[in-house]
């Protein structure tokens, strides 16, 4: 469904930060790009939605493709009309509108205007928080439940693909958990793709198909979940393990060096 072949981006004509990106994202399943703070993911994700050109972005080089057509030099407006949706890192919702008024304005690319309140009342059922909630203002709810309208308002789009950046930033580990379970009752009953970008990465390994980590802009690894739970160098880099299942701390793995070279 969506390819991204060897991507280069730039910011300000200066600042290099996608080196030759390139990944696949299939029809019908979830896909994980992990990696640490500054290694590109949110920009990939800019990359595709067409959200560089605000922050003085460009692609460059290479190409990112959607239903095999070229999108990286449209408008993100026409990207979202053709079937993308982005939920931003953050939770940002409409915090002067209501629950049911921000799910709404997620809908307002659609024509067959018909089906909204079913649709309305599916979101409710994956999130039967905000059903409670339907007429209280966003801006008053919990960051937990700000997530979870941003996603539901996502739906209300009826997206082909779902971008999720960041979804379990700032919330507890609880709450991550029943949010990353609802991501894959979505992708299993609605049949949406999913790209999830993350740090979380043992919870997306554990709901993804396939997954990529990267690094300073490029992709370094990738495969299934279960073989890379099970490559030493994620387990103690990004799941903080060492070969005898012993947890280690950042401070012990900072500086790590890898045992074998990765992807070139």
């Amino acid at each position: 469904m969506l390819a991204l072949n060897n991507v280069e981006v730039i910011y300000n004509e200066v600042i290099l930060v996608l080196k030759g990106m390139s990944m696949q994202v299939p029809q019908g399943k979830i896909v994980g790009l992990l990696g640490s703070n500054g290694a590109g993911k949110s920009t990939t994700l800019k990359a595709i939605s067409g959200l560089l050109k605000p922050e003085n972005g460009e692609v460059t080089d290479g190409s990112v493709e959607f239903l095999g057509e070229k999108i990286h030099h449209k408008d993100a407006a026409d990207i979202v009309c053709s079937g993308i949706f982005q939920v931003m890192e953050g939770r940002r919702v409409f915090e002067h509108l209501t629950v049911e008024e921000n799910l709404m304005a997620g809908s307002y690319t659609r024509r067959d205007r018909g089906s909204l309140h079913a649709d309305i009342d599916l979101v409710y059922n994956y999130f039967p928080r905000l059903k409670d909630r339907r007429s209280q203002t966003a801006g008053f709810l919990s960051g937990g439940e700000q997530q979870m309208l941003a996603i539901g308002r996502a739906l209300m789009a009826r997206p082909k693909l779902m971008m999720l950046d960041e979804p379990s930033l700032g919330l507890a580990p609880l709450l991550v958990r029943e949010i990353f379970s609802i991501i894959k009752r979505i992708n299993e009953e609605q049949k949406t793709t999913i790209l999830l970008v993350e740090q979380n990465a043992n919870l997306t390994l554990t709901v993804a198909d396939y997954a990529y980590i990267m690094e300073n802009g490029r992709i370094v690894l990738e495969g299934n979940p279960s073989d890379l739970k099970e490559n030493a160098d994620v387990r103690e880099f990004y799941l903080g393990l060492t070969d005898v299942g012993q947890r280690k701390s950042y401070r012990d793995v900072k500086h790590y060096k890898r045992r074998k070279r990765w992807l070139s």
